[in-house]
């Protein structure tokens, strides 16, 4: 028996007004007989477009894996699982991915999942172990697929698609235009969905000149002319992002970064930081265009730009999402050429010659040695910080529960009195490590 999902329930439980027309078509679309490819910019809220449709044809019913879904990377599978669970249905989800220890998810899958999401290595070595029963996956969903195939995930994706015979319903989302869909897919009668030619009026381009060639004292001025909101830098290379990252650091900026070579612990701690803001600057590769929970970014600065028109659109997705505004800025040297897909060149942006370094990020982020494996949820540390802690509501921000650990964003000028108030203090009876997040 298919159940009675809500739409309005879910936006009222997501805080979303009302739906783009974009997640309007598809989840029409998906509703629909046949197989559906969705073609939509980053940020448009593609996430949404294929959950929402998803969950209607859940079953309470059936007590195994209804529907798999399948992302290119271990930040994208957890984001769609936040939102799955954010959407306030009943139905139980599970994430797998590299880097996040076996044992815990053939634990999960012993109780299997409505809703199963993974990277495709991860599911296919359950699948191939036999950890869960694929015989009641009706849904496929192969989100950001042209990544997915970028990342040479073909061979397992044609696993996966081999062994899971009972699919019915296939959604494939991209967000590149000119992808070639293998066949090994099978698709079936699908509906096509593009969105890719929809322009976002409230993205802002500008160009910043550097009087040297390296560019770091330029990025310097640069960040100290805007208002230290969000900002996402973008280089080329891992070693020029920890480049940036250090200098940045040695004149006194709170920044961090992020890219393919940090362990998953820490590239999840750098994110929830991030999202939490108690870093406002985030330097990465192209690893952190795509597929990150990380909202409501106020600026891109491109330090390197990308040789390819599609990564430059990546980046640029990251801000001016969902009505909101933005600006992108590409720094150049005096001598560096502009690659042809930047046409008409952008407006120039002039730094004033004087200016002050960033204040530090009204937040930090608390470190707690306890997580959902703990018994430890999220009222828990609200309860035990404003009571214990003595924290006013205001004064706390974005909690993070994981599974052993969690983290808190608590008001920098608080954290002294903080760490005082709860030394030797328990939760839920349970005495854990609470200390600054490094």
């Amino acid at each position: 028996m298919q159940n009675e999902i809500s739409v309005a329930r879910i936006l009222d439980y997501l805080k979303i007004e009302k739906l783009n027309e974009m997640q309007k078509a598809s989840i029409e679309a998906i509703d629909k007989r046949g197989d559906v490819v969705l073609v939509a910019p980053t940020g448009s809220g593609k996430t949404l477009a294929f959950l929402i449709p998803l969950a209607k044809k859940l079953s309470s019913e059936v007590k195994t894996v209804q529907a798999l879904i399948l992302a290119p990377s271990r930040e994208l599978a957890l984001q769609i699982e936040q939102v799955f669970k954010s959407m306030g249905t009943d139905f139980k989800v599970n994430c797998c991915y590299g880097g996040h220890p076996m044992s815990i998810e053939r634990k999960n899958l012993s109780e299997p999942p409505a809703v199963l999401i993974g990277t495709p290595g991860r599911i296919a070595d359950h699948i191939d172990r036999g950890n869960f029963d694929t015989e009641t996956i009706f849904t496929l969903v192969l989100d950001e697929f042209d990544k997915s195939l970028e990342f040479g995930f073909e061979k397992e994706m044609s696993f996966i698609i081999r062994k899971v015979r009972s699919i019915r319903k296939r959604i494939l989302t991209s967000a590149t235009q000119s992808i070639e869909i293998p066949d090994f897919v099978r698709l079936n009668n699908p509906i096509n969905l593009d969105f890719s030619s929809d322009k976002d009026d409230n993205l802002s381009i500008k160009m910043v000149v550097s009087d040297e060639r390296d560019k770091l004292i330029t990025l310097l001025k640069l960040i100290s002319n805007l208002d230290n909101g969000s900002t996402l830098i973008f280089c080329n290379h891992k070693d020029a992002v920890e480049r940036v990252s250090s200098f940045l650091t040695s004149k006194s900026v709170v920044n961090e970064y992020f890219h393919g070579g940090l362990e998953q612990p820490e590239r999840e701690a750098v994110l929830i930081r991030f999202r939490n803001g108690s870093n406002n600057i985030l330097v990465s590769t192209d690893l952190a265009s795509r597929g990150l929970d990380i909202p409501e970014i106020r600026y891109i600065i491109h330090y390197h730009l990308p040789s390819k028109e599609d990564a430059f659109i990546h980046r640029n997705g990251r801000t001016a999402r969902m009505h909101a505004t933005g600006t992108t800025f590409i720094i150049v040297s005096a001598e560096e050429t502009l690659p042809d897909y930047i046409d008409p060149v952008p407006e120039e942006f002039r730094l004033a010659p004087d200016y002050d370094l960033p204040a530090n990020p009204a937040w930090i982020t608390l470190y707690i040695g306890a997580g959902k494996k703990d018994k430890v949820n999220k009222m828990d540390i609200v309860g035990f910080l404003i009571k214990v802690g003595q924290l006013g509501k205001d004064e706390l921000g974005l909690i993070d529960v994981l599974d052993h650990i969690s983290y808190a964003a608590i008001r920098r000028d608080k954290m002294e009195v903080l760490l005082h108030n709860v030394a030797d203090q328990r939760i839920k009876n349970k005495k854990v490590k609470i200390e600054i997040a490094d």
